[in-house]
């Protein structure tokens, strides 16, 4: 034997433990113990020769290590699997699921994503999470560079600089086009906040003095600049949860304070929304009321026609006078068309 073929051999037998290791995490569950003859014929495949003994006392090392391996059986028929590991096949299907169903991760980085959480249990349970997620026609969004994105947010973010971006529509053509004729916005980043499926950045915007929010798969070409970010005494008064309950879409509008009237079966519709801190009112025997601070705009108001005859601004008078004419203008145009 060569001396090269030597040192090979012994440095595959410094990996033998590594590949028991892998082999048993890939490999095994509750379900499906792995034999110590399964084991040896791997590290076979490696180019590794390993005696039953040898076997025994890495998983041994292995337990001391901290990993939660479980023997079955006894003898010649025993077998091993791990059973504790860092995330329950629960836990994963729910991460798995959430990353399916956003609509901001496009298709292809879900594949990805859902191909690394798989390697978090045995090949078994993989099986069951590829299952569980599958999605029929998922309308996902087309920007691959949203990784990119939300890394350099968080970027600004930790080291309190601004950042500054394009941001884009899309044309009736499908086309991209940039906004502000492709001007930079120069914006302080200070969350990240995911609503009615996409994910917005919230920052502020000097040159206009207030907190803004913008989706993150329409932000290109992002870039942290040496400037430090303002805005923080705003920021810091702001409750990022009633941000979110007051905003419907994350629509731009003017905050208001509204009362609301809804039939009683909408309770539970309207807590979803609202948050279970707001108060409700008995309203007669059929019906309740309530105030809470909301952002008026055409989203609030699409809100609350949802409900039909069954939900009603009351108050304030401006407020319920804006949404009449948002009426008049949709009957309007349904008019013209007839």
């Amino acid at each position: 034997m060569k001396d090269g073929d030597g040192m090979a051999r012994s440095s595959f037998q410094k990996q033998k433990i590594l590949h028991v290791m892998d082999y048993l995490l890939r490999n095994s569950d509750e379900l499906h113990p792995v034999s110590v003859a399964q084991l040896v014929a791997e590290l076979e495949r490696h180019g590794i020769s390993a005696e039953r003994k040898s076997i025994y006392d890495d998983i041994e090392c292995l337990r001391e290590y901290g990993m939660d391996i479980i023997q079955t059986g006894a003898g010649r028929n025993s077998g091993y699997y791990v059973a504790g590991r860092d995330f329950e096949l629960p836990e994963l299907k729910l991460l798995v699921d959430s990353v399916q169903s956003s609509k901001f991760i496009t298709q292809k980085k879900t594949v990805s994503l859902i191909r690394k959480i798989e390697k978090l249990v045995s090949v078994y349970e993989a099986q069951q999470l590829h299952r569980q997620v599958y999605v029929q026609n998922r309308i996902k969004t087309m920007n691959e560079s949203i990784y990119y994105n939300v890394d350099e947010i968080h970027r600004g973010i930790s080291e309190n600089r601004k950042i500054r971006f394009h941001y884009f529509e899309y044309t009736v053509q499908k086309e991209k086009r940039l906004r502000r004729n492709g001007a930079w916005y120069v914006i302080s980043p200070f969350s990240l906040n995911w609503d009615d499926e996409n994910y917005y950045m919230v920052g502020f915007d000097s040159a206009s003095g207030q907190l803004k929010h913008f989706r993150v798969d329409k932000m290109l070409d992002i870039e942290t600049t040496e400037e430090p970010r303002d805005g923080q005494a705003i920021y810091a008064a702001l409750d990022m949860g009633i941000y979110s309950r007051k905003t419907f879409g994350m629509f731009n509008g003017k905050e208001t304070l509204v009362k609301l009237r809804f039939e009683n079966h909408l309770v539970g519709a309207v807590l979803d929304r609202l948050g279970r801190d707001v108060m409700l009112v008995p309203d007669g025997k059929e019906h309740f009321t309530l105030w809470t601070e909301v952002v008026v705009s055409p989203q609030f108001f699409a809100w609350v026609l949802g409900f039909g005859a069954e939900a009603q601004i009351l108050e304030p008078q401006a407020v319920t006078e804006e949404l009449r004419e948002y009426i008049r203008q949709v009957v309007r145009l349904y008019e013209a068309q007839a």
